[in-house]
């Protein structure tokens, strides 16, 4: 009894010591909190923080998301890293504590998605040493900018990190091993696991960060160049030229030159130039960043959304020459609309256009193709054509008999057919695109009866374009004449003319012969009668 009195005794003890404490930290806390002045408060909790950490053996790196206005490549590939190892958690490499993981499957995904909720720690072995991640995340609300789209809206940005931690004795291991270890198995992972996306500018989120700029889904475009009809010469040209840029990143290092390739693909309407598009990323395994000029107002969002594509991508801006009134560099023209107080900025211009396709802004990304389309070559501005922009310029012509063979294995699956023979000098003689052969070919499962109807189209488009091309040539004779019936009368108009300016002179002539005469006959008479 004794002993069990000296032990409630003690634990009394021990409780009235820890009520104390709690009771003076509670007041130490509302004086620093309540009565202090921030400075002062500041001051002290940083004095706390630099304390307890002389005395810790971890340190903590910390990776953003963001460099600027350049994506972190180290918060990228951990993000891949560290969902893919939760997927598939390995005891021998990794061990999660984590208790909140989001997994998506969007419907043409290939694989589940994993990825780590915020706040929740991630532990990795990466040599024996122990590695803990955690993202965070934070709300950033501002209403003090300019939005010229909506000058009462609030700027909500999400700021996104991962803390890295870890023992101080291993910081070299982390540096040199660790991180890049992580870079490149996220390469890997990226290319095993990626869907090809079409993204397009979201207009709503022109002004929050860059990676919030486009928005995308998957690009399920079934193109091939295998399906691909168009000349077989210019296939192999393109396929070789692609397979040439993506092997070249020191060449390019080594000339000078920002990391991508422009092309130009011009041509009547249904040749196949978005196909054409949707091939060469379907063979590169790039995303297709959309660009629709008319949904942008300043060169500024233009920046802010070439500066939001990533890496192994193509941009493509289709119909260029009415897609948006580019103004010429040099006149005073493209100012528009600016902030207030007097502030201006420009519209979007060509100028704003090629400064990131060939000037500094075209160095803030690698192993990019940019593409530009259109219907009338001879619309668009020399500027925009020149080797270093537009450096392959490719005609989408319209449909050639090599052509017609590729889209009759697609549609009939025939190699050879009796009407071929017929067909191929039809084809060169009527000026029909693809498009317009493949509808043809659609109407009929039977490769008789679609061939058949193939040639009585090609035959009447044929009809066609004689007649418009008679009609061309007749209102061209009737022009001609017209001008020359112009002309003729203008002759006629100019030698009229001469005529009444000849005789105007001649009887001006003959006033002054016959004014003389009268003066020199008065003054003869004069001299007599003097």
């Amino acid at each position: 009894m004794a002993v069990s009195s000296k032990n409630m005794a003690a634990a009394k003890s021990v409780l009235s010591t820890l009520g104390s404490v709690a009771a003076t930290a509670v007041v130490v806390r509302t004086v620093v909190n309540d009565f202090l002045p921030h400075q002062i408060r500041d001051y002290i909790f940083s004095s706390l923080h630099s304390f307890t950490r002389t005395f810790s053996s971890e340190i903590s790196m910390i990776i953003e998301e963001f460099d600027g206005l350049e994506t972190n490549q180290i918060f990228e590939a951990a993000e891949l890293y560290i969902g893919a190892r939760n997927k598939t958690i390995s005891t021998s490499s990794t061990s999660s504590s984590a208790t909140r993981l989001k997994v998506r499957k969007p419907e043409s995904e290939k694989q589940i998605q994993v990825s780590v909720d915020r706040d929740e720690e991630i532990a990795d072995v990466f040599e024996g040493v122990k590695f803990r991640w955690v993202l965070q995340c934070r709300i950033i609300e501002s209403k003090n900018y300019y939005n010229p789209r909506d000058m009462n809206s609030t700027l909500r940005s999400e700021i996104r990190s991962f803390c890295l931690t870890f023992h101080k004795k291993f910081k070299e291991i982390a540096l040199e091993k660790y991180l890049p270890h992580i870079l490149k198995e996220a390469e890997f992972l990226k290319q095993e696991m990626k869907t090809i996306k079409l993204f397009t500018v979201d207009p709503n989120n022109l002004y929050s960060g860059p990676a919030h700029v486009w928005t995308s889904i998957s690009l399920n475009h079934p193109a091939t160049f295998e399906t691909l009809a168009i000349d077989p010469e210019l296939k192999k040209m393109i396929i070789e030229d692609l397979g040439r840029f993506v092997k070249r990143k020191e060449y390019y290092e080594r000339v000078g030159k920002a990391w991508k390739r422009g092309y130009l693909l011009y041509g009547p309407p249904g040749t196949g130039k978005s196909s054409l598009i949707a091939a060469m990323a379907n063979y590169l395994n790039f995303d297709i960043y959309d660009l629709e000029l008319n949904g942008l107002r300043l060169d500024s969002e233009l920046r802010k959304a070439l500066v939001g594509t990533a890496n192994k991508s193509i941009v493509v801006v289709e119909d260029i020459d009415c897609s948006i009134e580019l103004n010429d560099r040099n006149n005073g023209e493209g100012v528009g609309v600016g902030p207030p107080l007097g502030f201006h900025e420009e519209k979007v211009t060509l100028s704003g256009l090629l400064n990131f396709i060939d000037g500094l802004w075209s160095s803030c990304g690698n192993e990019r193709i940019i593409i530009f389309t259109t219907n009338h070559k001879e619309k668009l501005d020399p500027a925009l054509l020149r080797p270093g922009r537009m450096d392959v310029h490719i005609h989408m012509s319209y449909c050639t008999p090599s052509a017609f063979k590729i889209l009759a294995i697609n549609y009939l699956c025939i190699t050879h057919h009796k009407l071929f023979a017929q067909i191929d000098p039809l084809i060169d003689e009527a000026e029909v695109t693809p498009a317009e052969v493949a509808e043809q070919l659609m109407k009929h499962d039977d490769p008789d009866s679609a061939l058949e109807g193939l040639i009585e189209f090609l035959k009447l488009k044929k009809f066609q374009n004689d007649e418009a091309k008679a009609k061309k040539l007749e209102e061209a004779k009737a022009k001609k004449l017209e001008d020359e019936t112009k002309s003729s009368s203008k002759d006629q108009n100019d030698d009229e003319n001469n005529a009444a300016r000849i005789q105007m002179a001649e009887a001006m002539r003959m006033r002054a012969f016959n004014a003389r005469r009268f003066r020199r006959g008065r003054r003869v008479r004069c001299i007599r009668a003097f």
